[in-house]
């Protein structure tokens, strides 16, 4: 019963930490950070990401350009980048890690300590996978929202909005922050029992003490 449970633990960690680390990546990628509306052209929408920006036109016809020098960015976009990617490498790693140390897996299934070893490794790299993935998400939406109620700059000036991959990388964060937290969490010792050491001989005369057998009579001139 507890067996089949710890199983059922460790195959929800690691389908969440698949979804997270997958989420994560196509977050990585789009250029769906940030939304814009221009009021003096309803048919053309911005979206910004971390490596372009793209303008979707009525007709369905999407325009992208990749940003200028990095060291032109915004630091929130920045350091985005770098930890992004950083949760992406850590995140394979992580999913790597914890599938060796499934309990389905034939992997160092004599050397139960490893197992658990791996899985609980890879249960802590995939909670900081997740942590990477938040950090760079929450900053940029927070910078979305002040520079959305900034009231320096003059109300016919669109403003930039959140777009769908910053709820997504929301998700991805809590998926593999999750998962991560299930597979560390299902990292049970599996150590084998070790048998009963046998009982031990007795000596001959320990025996014959035991059975009642008389001395012989030259031992028993030296017993006296």
């Amino acid at each position: 019963m507890a067996g089949g449970w710890w199983a059922k633990a460790q195959g929800g960690g690691m389908l969440l930490a698949l979804l997270g680390w997958i989420s994560s990546c196509v977050t990585t990628f789009v250029p769906l950070w940030k939304n814009l509306n221009l009021d003096l052209n309803e048919l053309e929408v911005w979206n910004m990401g971390l490596w372009q920006v793209c303008i979707t036109q009525e007709e369905g016809v999407v325009e992208c350009q990749a940003h200028g020098s990095f060291l032109a960015l915004p630091p929130e976009l920045r350091i985005s980048r770098l930890l992004m990617c950083l949760s992406n490498g850590l995140g394979l790693l992580g999913c790597l890690l914890a599938a060796l140390g499934l309990e389905g897996w034939k992997t160092c299934e004599d050397k139960p300590g490893r197992k658990r070893q791996l899985l609980l490794g890879g249960g802590v790299t995939l909670g900081m996978a997740g942590i990477t993935t938040l950090v760079p998400v929450s900053w940029v939406a927070y910078n979305t929202v002040l520079d959305f109620w900034d009231d320096t700059v003059p109300d016919i000036v669109p403003r930039w909005e959140f777009g769908e991959a910053t709820f997504l990388g929301w998700f991805a964060g809590a998926f593999l922050a999750a998962g991560g937290l299930l597979l560390a969490c299902s990292a049970r010792s599996t150590k084998t029992p070790t048998p009963l050491a046998p009982a031990c001989r007795r000596a001959p005369a320990a025996r014959g003490l035991a059975g009642g057998h008389h001395l012989h009579p030259k031992n028993a001139d030296l017993v006296i």
